[in-house]
Formats: C-alpha cells, structure tokens, sequence
C-alpha cells in the first residue's frame, strides 16, 4: 500500500490532547505520512499541549485575533484552508471534537471532497442553542464526515439517529483516556501553592453559552461556599476571556481561601485534578478525565452530551443555579456516604485503546482502497 497523507488538525487545548494519542500512533505506522495542521484558535493554551505531547506542527495558520467574532474566525479559516488542501492534497483529514476548526474544516474537505474523519463524533444535546455555538459545529461536522469515531454507544446511537450509515461508524472510547494515561507516565507537578491541610476544590468556567448573569451566578455561589468554608481550599485557573476574567476577580479575588491563577498547562492541570477532593466545572474533557481519576464531577450546565458519566453517577448537573451549586457542593463536603458514591473510579469513557482503533479503521479503509 502506497503511503497516504493524513492531516491531523488541531485548535484549542482540548483537541489537541484528544489528537495527541492518533497522531502518536499514526506516525508509527509506515503506510501513514502524517502532517499535523495547527489552526491555533486558542494559541497559546495549544502551545502548552503540543509541547507536552512532543507535537510539531507542520502548517499554523495562528489565526488567534482578540476577541474575534465566530463570523470573522470562521471565514478566515475557510480562505487559509482552501490554499492548505490545494497544496497538501490530503488523501484524508482528522479532526476532533466540537470547536469552530472542527465545523470549518469538515466544510472545507466537503468543497475539496476530500474525506474527514471525525474523532469524538456523535456527541449530542438536541439543543442548538446549549452548547453554543459547538452543538451546531458537531451537527454540520457529523453530516459531512466519512468516518464517525463514537466515543461510546450512546454516541452511536445518536449517530444512527440522525440518519449516518451503521457501517460508517466505529466505537471506539475516548482518546481523552489514552491521553491522560499517557500524561500519568510522566512526573506531574501542580506548581501552585496548595493548602496541603485542606481538602481541595477545584474550579473551571469558560463556556460562551455561561457569559453574562449565568457566570455571575456561578461566582456568587462560589463566594458563598468559600466564605461558608473557610477549611477548604479552592483552586480556580482562570480563563483570559475578559467575559469571564474580569468577573472572577470581582466576586471571588478578594477570598483568603480562593486562588485565582493563570490557565494551568495540561499537565499541572492533571495533578491539579488528582489532588482535588471534588471538582466544579463546564468543561467536556473534564467530565471525562474526572471521573477516572475517582474524583466526582459538579457540571455548571443546564445539559451535557456526555450523559454516560451522570448515569452511572459519578457526574451531576447542576447548572447555573446559585442555590444548586452551593446545595450540591456543600452535600459532598459534608456528607461522606454522597461522597463516596460519587468518588468510585468509574470511567465510561474508555480503555486506553480508543487511538489504536482509529488508526485501524483508516488502515483497513486504505487497505481495502489499494
């Protein structure tokens, strides 16, 4: 079989530790020329990951511009794409997860028909207004992808739902489990100074869909609960979006038992996430890696399309709710048997092999091709 050129692009933070483990293992495959595309939508949290995982990229676009609008960010991606896929001739793209890369990378290889796969495909709210805007963006890359990469069952499900062949669809785990047994070989250190007599929180909130009163109502109650709990510690890496800057330090910088720091880089953030006794968040990967760590998951959304993890309990929503939070949070503070209900270990999300899979479904295509 004669080499094939597969692009792995890459965005933000949490697609390139998902892509980290494919583009590992695709390099070490002869029949796989691998070029990695960085469109660096989120800059410098890319750099930290990609340097962690040793990941080169070989194209980056750097299209990172202050407070850029989805519009703007959109359509410059689509211009540099269309020269990138005129040169590279790509016999097949990779992609991961949910951003804007994502929506406009599977659009662009739908001009040039040339074929996506979609990693952590099949994730699904119903609502294209929660998450916004990366409900729609997995939705448009789903419909025009050839490879749809199921984290689990329910993703296939939803996949099936919507019309995607059976045969089109492999379930493979999440790679953000490959990833972070990967990141766990490796010597992980905080580097932030910890009560080490407390029992740590740890805190993060950047989703659009949250910006305004919702955030606001967030910060309230974790004002509430730090005040209310002067033996815990609280932990919270603070997004630079201004959005969501400005009003953490507002509600929250002034707390003796809050640290507001700067993003952590991937690995910190991982050791961060062993030695918290619970964790408050809207992120997706978090509700993933958390709860393989043992550590149970409060989510500040309203929905999640990684339902799995609530239902086996280990996850529980509680969205923006000020009441909801503090309730839900001081429960797992005070009451040990809620706690250790939640704190079990169980991670549906995959075994470590969710790359290996990938990259045999991409062989056995080519293979087949030949």
């Amino acid at each position: 079989m004669n080499p094939k050129t597969i692009l792995c692009v890459v965005g933000t933070r949490p697609e390139a530790i998902k892509m980290a483990p494919v583009i590992e293992r695709l390099k070490g495959e002869q029949w796989a020329n691998v070029r990695v595309l960085a469109t660096a939508q989120h800059r410098h949290l890319l750099d930290q990951v990609n340097q962690f995982f040793g990941i080169e990229p070989d194209i980056d676009l750097n299209i990172m511009q202050p407070n850029q609008s989805l519009t703007t960010l959109t359509a410059r991606l689509l211009l540099n794409l269309d020269e990138i896929f005129q040169a590279e001739k790509p016999d097949a793209v990779l992609v991961q997860g949910d951003t804007t890369t994502v929506m406009t990378v599977a659009l662009a290889c739908f001009y040039h028909k040339i074929p996506v796969g979609h990693v952590e495909a099949g994730l699904r709210t119903w609502d294209m207004q929660n998450p916004f805007p990366e409900e729609a963006n997995r939705v448009i890359a789903g419909n025009l992808a050839k490879w749809h990469f199921a984290p689990t069952e329910g993703s296939r499900q939803n996949l099936l739902r919507e019309g995607i062949p059976d045969d089109e669809i492999t379930v493979t785990g999440n790679t953000v489990i490959d990833a972070l047994l990967m990141a766990t070989q490796k010597e992980l250190t905080l580097g932030v100074e910890i009560d080490p007599g407390k029992r740590l929180i740890l805190v993060t909130s950047h989703r659009r869909e949250n910006f305004g009163a919702p955030f606001r109502n967030i910060c309230q109650a974790l004002q509430i609960l730090a005040k209310n709990n002067p033996n815990v510690q609280f932990l919270y890496p603070v997004h630079p979006n201004p959005n969501i800057k400005n009003v953490a330090y507002e509600y929250l910088g002034g707390l003796s038992n809050f640290l507001l720091c700067e993003p952590l880089d991937y690995a910190p953030f991982i050791a961060a996430m062993k030695r918290a006794y619970l964790i408050l968040t809207d992120s997706g990967g978090v509700q993933e890696e958390a709860p393989a760590l043992g550590k149970p998951v409060l989510v500040l959304r309203d929905e999640t399309e990684r339902p799995e993890a609530v239902e086996q309990g280990v996850v529980k929503l509680v969205g923006s709710n000020c009441r909801n939070i503090v309730e839900y949070t001081q429960r797992l503070l005070n009451d040990s048997a809620a706690y250790r209900q939640m704190a079990r270990g169980i991670s549906p999300y995959g075994d470590g092999r969710a790359s290996e899979r990938i990259v045999q479904t991409l062989h056995d295509h080519f293979k087949q091709c030949a």
